[in-house]
């Protein structure tokens, strides 16, 4: 019966990338890093992804993404004030993630 689910599942996959409905999407031609799926408990995989695809990401998702852009404004910048501004926004955010991580460990 498996074998009948993905069988469909692959035609439909194939008729999918016959129609170009994978042709916009925002990762196309980007490698896919599955380290962060990999360390995830297994049985929450599957809840995260369907987030991810609705659009959502969990918290500390979005903290690395945030982190990364503060940093490379931080290489960019060239203002006093501003780095000062964007330093402490960055350390803050830094802090809220590793608290974060923290508390996940700890519930382990």
């Amino acid at each position: 019966m498996f074998d009948i689910f993905k069988q469909l599942a692959e035609d439909r996959i194939q008729q999918a990338m016959r129609n170009g409905e994978f042709d916009n999407l925002p990762s196309r031609g980007k490698p896919i890093n599955l380290d962060y799926w990999a360390s995830l408990p297994q049985e929450i995989r599957a809840g995260y992804m369907v987030l991810k695809n609705g659009g959502f990401v969990p918290e500390e998702v979005q903290l690395l993404k945030e982190i990364n852009e503060f940093q490379e404004q931080l290489a960019s910048c060239t203002e006093p004030e501003f780095k000062v501004t964007v330093t402490k926004k960055l350390q803050e955010t830094q802090l809220k993630y590793d608290l974060i991580l923290e508390l996940k460990k700890r519930k382990k």
